[in-house]
C-alpha cells in the first residue's frame, strides 16, 4: 500500500499454525478490515498459505494507535476463538 508523505504506516504479519487457520483468521478479519474507519485504511492479504498480512495506513499517530489497538484487538480475539474451538490434541 503506498502511502501519502507525512502519513503513518504499519505492517503486522500473523503467522498461523497451518494453512486452515491462516484461512479462518483471514475470513474473520476481512470484514473489519474492509470497513471504512476515520483517518486510517487497512489491507489484508495473504503471503503465504500460513500467514495473513494487515497493512494499515493512518492519518496521524493518533489514528495509527487506535487502528493497531482495534486490528491487534481483533486478531488477538480470533486467534483465541479459534484456539478454543479446536479439539484437543490426544494425550
Amino acid at each position: 500500500m503506498s502511502a501519502e508523505p507525512g502519513t503513518w504506516t504499519a505492517v503486522v504479519r500473523v503467522r498461523a499454525s497451518s494453512e486452515r487457520t491462516a484461512e479462518m483468521l483471514e475470513r474473520a478479519l476481512r470484514p473489519e478490515a474492509d470497513r471504512e474507519v476515520p483517518r486510517a485504511r487497512a489491507r489484508l492479504s495473504r503471503p503465504s498459505a500460513r500467514e495473513v498480512e494487515l497493512d494499515v495506513t493512518a492519518r496521524d499517530g493518533g489514528a495509527m494507535r487506535a487502528a493497531l489497538n482495534t486490528y491487534l484487538g481483533w486478531v488477538a480475539l480470533s486467534a483465541a476463538t479459534l484456539r478454543s474451538a479446536a479439539p484437543e490434541s490426544p494425550r
